[in-house]
C-alpha cells in the first residue's frame, strides 16, 4: 500500500481562492452566509437582482450598484491564504463593521472549503456609495411628455 504523502498532492490555485474569497465577501455584505451560499451559481451574469439581499425596501441593496461585486486576489503558499478584497459600500454604514463582517467570512470561507489557513484579510473600500435624492415634483413629473 502507498503512503497517503506519497501518492500525490491536491493544489488549490490562488485564483479559486480569490473567487471563494470573494463571494465570501458578497455574502457578507448582504448579511447573508451559509443560507446565502447557494444563490449564486458561480456564473457572472454582471447584475445581481437584490430579491434576496435582506435590505428594507427604501434602502437600496449593495448588489443593486452597478459593479458592485467584491473583488478578491489571494496569494497561496503551502497551506496557508492571504488575501485581498476590494469592496464599495453604501454610505452612510458603519464601514469597520462591514470591513469586519467582510474579514470574519472570507477567513471562515476560505478555512471550510479549502483547509488553509488565512492568518490576513485585507479589505480596501474602493469606493462608497451615495444614495441618489430626488425631488417629489421631478419624480411625478419624470413620465409624463412634456408639450413645445
Amino acid at each position: 500500500m502507498v503512503e497517503p504523502g506519497e501518492r500525490g498532492a491536491t493544489r488549490i490555485a490562488d485564483r479559486v481562492v480569490a473567487k471563494i474569497a470573494s463571494q465570501a465577501a458578497r455574502e457578507a455584505l448582504r448579511g447573508g452566509g451559509a443560507a446565502d451560499a447557494g444563490a449564486d451559481t458561480g456564473a457572472d451574469s454582471g447584475a445581481d437582482t437584490g430579491a434576496d439581499s435582506g435590505a428594507d425596501a427604501g434602502e437600496v441593496a449593495l448588489a443593486d450598484v452597478v459593479g458592485a461585486r467584491p473583488y478578491a486576489v489571494a496569494a497561496v503558499r503551502g497551506g496557508v491564504a492571504r488575501v485581498r478584497v476590494s469592496v464599495e459600500l453604501g454610505y452612510p454604514s458603519d464601514i469597520g463593521a462591514h470591513c469586519g463582517a467582510v474579514r470574519r467570512q472570507v477567513i471562515e470561507r476560505v478555512g471550510e472549503m479549502t483547509g488553509m489557513e488565512v492568518p490576513e484579510v485585507a479589505v480596501t473600500v474602493e469606493r462608497l456609495h451615495v444614495p441618489r435624492w430626488e425631488r417629489p415634483e421631478r419624480r411625478a413629473r419624470r413620465g409624463r411628455d412634456r408639450v413645445r
